[in-house]
């Protein structure tokens, strides 16, 4: 079992930037590949990111290539997201997830919310125009 804990939500103004952390229990965390979720209500959510469980490899939504990095660090039992150049499209609750495995089958996965049977509770972030 794992539990996450998300945190470093707010509020921001456009261009702004956040840092979101999910702590994780468990002794084997780099067992666990990681991913960010994001959700406006009455939307369905939405992937945002990815991490192997060794942060070797990432994957990133079109939506924020180039603004948002993610990584993790495993002595910690924490996965980031640093959020830059934000947008007003941004604004949804940020959920960090866990996989069961330190790898992703294959591209069409790791933004597959079903690939996930660990989730946090969720963040609010919300972006001013």
């Amino acid at each position: 079992q794992v539990q996450l804990v998300e945190s470093g939500g707010g509020l921001e103004q456009a261009g702004g930037s956040l840092r979101l952390s999910c702590a994780a229990s468990g002794r084997t965390f780099s067992s666990n590949a990681m991913g960010w979720f994001r959700q406006v209500p009455g939307k369905e959510r939405e992937f945002v990111s990815a991490i192997t469980g060794s942060g070797r490899t990432r994957y990133y939504a079109d939506s924020v290539k180039g603004r948002f990095t993610i990584s993790r660090d495993n002595a910690k039992n924490t996965v980031y997201l640093q959020m830059n150049s934000l947008k007003p499209e941004d604004t949804a609750v940020y959920y960090c997830a866990a996989s069961y495995r330190p790898l992703f089958y294959s591209d069409s996965t790791y933004g597959n919310g079903s690939t996930y049977p660990y989730w946090g509770q969720g963040t609010q972030v919300t972006v001013s125009s």
